[in-house]
């Protein structure tokens, strides 16, 4: 459920076809804090089932902690390619070889070192 009830977070990005908020997000999901060529995946997170770009701007808007996806939830679509506005299960993205299977957009292989703070990688 999209954490509407927090005074503090701004609308919904318009741009998106799904419920995405982050801090100086582009019209391909690079943020404030990630702003690579590659940097253009939001995720969504399961605590509030908001896409963020990254777990930074999760921090800084929500008004909660946030929780990684759980395993047996991996069969979910829950990554958005801002390039083209795919939808992949968190399997499929941990699976893409860092590219959009339907696009072939290249994703930042530097994701790799903060995966646990998104996805129950243990």
């Amino acid at each position: 459920m999209p954490d509407d009830d927090c005074p503090d977070s701004p609308e919904f990005d318009s741009r998106f076809d799904v419920p995405l908020r982050g801090v100086d997000v582009d019209g391909e999901t690079r943020c404030d804090h990630y702003h690579t060529d590659r940097d253009v995946i939001a995720i969504q997170f399961p605590c509030c089932g908001v896409y963020y770009p990254c777990f930074e701007c999760h921090r800084a808007i929500a008004n909660h902690e946030a929780i990684q996806w759980p395993r047996d939830r991996f069969d979910e679509p829950a990554i958005l390619c801002g390039v083209c506005g795919e939808r992949l299960s968190v399997e499929t993205y941990l699976d893409s070889g860092y590219s959009c299977p339907a696009c072939d957009a290249e994703f930042n292989p530097g994701c790799r070192t903060h995966a646990h703070l998104y996805f129950d990688t243990a």
